[in-house]
């Protein structure tokens, strides 16, 4: 009797500005890869967890906390995200199942490394480094003025969502794939005004991922 052996799925992480259009187009994307045949799982960070409930409560306001106090958060949300023995990362991609992902560790570092140390929330975050880099992070490259006028638009604004505070995360998150260029597999797609012409690239970039 031949022994058969689950191939295990890829993990592709979005990132970008807030109002960047990277969860429009990580949906887009799921459907285009179920469409070719690929299960796959969406999730977002912060989780659904009680962790994720804590952040976002900071990130709301209804919740005051220090910037080390966040990024600690964060960095436990991310383990029980890989690890969770119900939907964690980890198992789904054991399973087969290719999982995408709203936010990952790099956005760790280019927003709480703003008030907190850089190498000390990069080693809040090392475990989850080593156990579960991406096999891709596609970021959405678009112009900080244009994702502040989608942020306008929205009803309420979140702890990081001013144009300074984006201005400083765009420029924190490029000089962060310069430094990591060498271990992670990053991809940067210029958000065009129409998204499906975006959502071209990033097909493109994940065909070679695949093999299609």
């Amino acid at each position: 009797m031949t022994q058969t052996t689950t191939k295990r799925g890829k993990f592709i992480v979005f990132e970008g500005t807030d109002g960047c259009g990277k969860s429009t187009q990580m949906s887009m994307l799921a459907k285009y890869l179920t469409g070719m045949g690929v299960e796959c799982y969406t999730t977002h960070e912060p989780t659904d967890s009680l962790f994720g409930a804590q952040l976002r409560a900071c990130m709301s306001g209804r919740l005051d906390a220090d910037e080390r106090a966040i990024a600690a958060l964060f960095a436990a949300d991310r383990l029980d995200h890989i690890t969770n023995s119900v939907n964690g990362i980890m198992g789904k991609l054991d399973a087969g199942v290719t999982v995408l992902c709203d936010r990952y560790y790099l956005s760790s570092f280019a927003y709480n490394s703003g008030a907190a140390p850089l190498e000390w929330v990069i080693g809040l975050n090392r475990l989850a480094m080593e156990m579960l880099p991406p096999d891709l992070t596609v970021y959405i490259d678009v112009p900080v003025e244009v994702s502040a006028r989608r942020l306008g638009r929205r009803n309420e604004r979140e702890r990081y969502e001013t144009q300074e505070k984006q201005l400083t995360v765009h420029k924190t998150y490029l000089q962060l794939f310069e430094r990591f260029r060498e271990t992670e597999h990053i991809e940067i797609v210029k958000s065009e005004a129409n998204k499906e012409d975006t959502q071209k690239h990033i097909r493109e970039i994940v065909n070679g991922l695949f093999g299609f």
